[in-house]
């Protein structure tokens, strides 16, 4: 039967993306040896950021290894993880004859080992050749174990990563990848190990966790089931954000965030994400900003960007994150859900702007090394910087799943107010 085009929708066909095996609450870490061992892994290359000090990793490799399981340490992760840091991790996986792979911290660690399991099934091919939806061709990659600790990142539930490619640091380049193959064989999710999770980041984190679950319910895939995952992780997210950051060893709110950090990402995992991750792509490719961070100061603005498009789910919002509307108009409904946002941004402490950051950016006279430098330095908040930021938007592959349509030039005001201007 002839089907008018005018008649098929965006996305007329979606995918439900699976889920690794999860274990989440009190104590859950205590079983990471015995799993690693049933996974059957003999040899692991446990790869962590900066999480030295804390006492999780020796905490950790410890219980790794009574169960007979070696371990080689790695912890040469960056925040924001670098082409290279997958390259390295996958030549010490195989130099070391590993056999399994168990990333501790955020998504940074678990990013780069899913990139540097990539690597490995494919003999040794540069990370950033898997760009872009489901590039792996060989779907036999290293078993890996995910252990969070921060309640933000989704990545130990998601089939996404995203890795900073560094081989032209005249054209910063931050990507995202989405494959089945890259997901964990288990993620361990334990409150426990929050607790020393500093304040400031536990509310970068909840930002995370905020844009995960609100992206998915007002994205143009419009999925119907990651709206109820959506919508709950929202409720979490306003009930427990707050006292998880200024009361830190609050059990209840740090199980609280969580169930939201692993609901959201179930939500994104199939609904989709938009441009708030876009945005904190694009800045975090220029200036190596924390991710959660990003997320937070780019958050308001692209709810109000997208308010014309979804006025119903942004009121829906509104009354998840706790304001009364029962005397609101839709709009009105609306309006308040990204005056709930900024208040909630205030609530924690989050920089007003972008400009106000003192950020590290990328020292291109050591490109050719292929490695990082950080310059502690300001943000540029030019307009050539301001375009350049939103063109690398366009590319970003969370903008599709935007609701409303984005060009260049219709970015650039709500780019520049991140950059320069205050609600």
């Amino acid at each position: 039967m002839a089907i008018e085009l005018n008649q098929i929708w965006d996305f007329p066909i979606k995918e439900f993306h699976p889920f690794p095996k999860a274990k989440l609450g009190v104590g859950a870490h205590d079983m990471i040896g015995v799993e690693a061992k049933e996974l059957g892994m003999t040899r692991v290359l446990l790869m962590t950021t900066g999480l030295r000090g804390s006492g999780i990793i020796d905490e950790l490799k410890g219980k790794i290894e009574w169960q007979g399981v070696d371990v080689v340490l790695f912890d040469e992760v960056e925040s924001n993880p670098k082409d290279y840091n997958c390259m390295d991790a996958a030549a010490r996986y195989q130099s070391e004859k590993c056999d399994g792979i168990i990333s501790v911290g955020g998504g940074s660690s678990h990013d780069a080992a899913k990139g540097a399991r990539m690597v490995i099934a494919h003999d040794g091919r540069n990370i950033n050749e898997f760009e872009g939806f489901s590039k792996a061709t060989n779907k036999e990659n290293p078993k890996h174990i995910a252990v969070s600790t921060t309640a933000g990142t989704g990545s130990e539930t998601s089939w996404a990563y995203v890795i900073t490619d560094t081989s032209d640091m005249e054209n910063p380049h931050k990507w995202v990848a989405f494959d089945d193959t890259c997901l964990v064989d288990l993620a361990i999710d334990d409150p426990l190990l929050y607790y020393s999770c500093p304040e400031h980041f536990t509310a970068f984190c909840g930002f995370d966790v905020l844009a995960h679950c609100s992206e998915p319910y007002v994205s143009r895939l419009d999925f119907a089931p990651s709206l109820g995952n959506a919508k709950y992780a929202i409720e979490l997210t306003a009930k427990h954000l707050r006292t998880a950051v200024y009361e830190p060893h609050n059990l209840e709110a740090r199980t609280g965030m969580m169930h939201a950090q692993y609901i959201a990402a179930q939500a994104f995992n199939s609904g989709g994400l938009g441009l708030v991750h876009s945005l904190s792509h694009a800045f975090s490719a220029f200036y190596d900003s924390h991710h959660g961070l990003n997320n937070a100061i780019a958050l308001p603005r692209v709810w109000e960007y997208n308010l014309p498009a979804r006025y119903e789910r942004f009121a829906d919002i509104a009354a998840l994150l706790g304001v009364d509307t029962s005397r609101m108009s839709t709009v009105q409904a609306a309006d308040a859900a990204v005056e709930e946002a900024i208040r909630i941004s205030k609530d924690l402490g989050i920089p007003d702007n972008f400009g106000q950051l003192n950020v590290n950016s990328y020292d291109k006279n050591r490109m050719n090394t292929g490695k990082y430098a950080g310059k502690g330095e300001g943000v540029d908040t030019s307009e050539a910087q301001i375009r350049a930021i939103s063109e690398h938007m366009m590319g970003d592959w969370c903008t599709p799943g935007n609701p409303r349509t984005c060009t260049v030039e219709s970015m650039i005001p709500m780019v520049r107010h991140a950059m320069v201007d205050s609600y």
